[in-house]
């Protein structure tokens, strides 16, 4: 093998060169059309525009305001709730309240507020509490583990 009998194991193809000619039809097929603004090298209109009419982006309607997409959402629960749905002497966690379906969705956080009564001696563990809700609990004999 000699350095002048090497060649590329793909076959290289030159480029099509386009644009060249007169490009008015007749048979003489130049690529590009007509000459024009599209025609040119550089050349075209910018992403979006639409002739001057106005853009898809101006023609939509505005929505205010900002929706964060981090946000966790919280689902507040009541004392009478825990009353109406729980025995004495139950924990209460995140895992019961799914298991019983008084949560429908997995994805928010609990946390527990003070409005309504409580009668029963519950156990909560690893939900949230409002200071007041705390108290009433403890009031009826339960307890209180705030783990997260």
């Amino acid at each position: 093998m000699k350095l002048h009998e090497l060649a590329p194991k793909i076959a290289k193809k030159s480029r099509k060169r386009v644009g060249r000619g007169n490009g008015s039809g007749h048979g003489t097929y130049c690529g590009r059309g007509c000459n024009g603004q599209n025609a040119r090298s550089g050349g075209g209109v910018r992403l979006g525009f639409e002739g001057g009419q106005s853009g898809v982006l101006q023609r939509m309607p505005k929505m205010r305001g900002f929706k964060n997409p981090t946000r966790i959402e919280t689902r507040p629960l009541s004392l009478s709730f825990l009353d109406k749905n729980f025995e004495d002497g139950e924990k209460v966690n995140f895992e019961v309240l799914l298991e019983k379906n008084l949560l429908a969705n997995k994805d928010v956080s609990v946390k527990i507020l003070g409005n309504g009564e409580i009668t029963k001696k519950v156990e909560i563990e690893g939900i949230q509490t409002s200071a007041s809700a705390k108290k009433k609990i403890e009031k009826a004999g339960g307890k209180v583990n705030q783990g997260s």
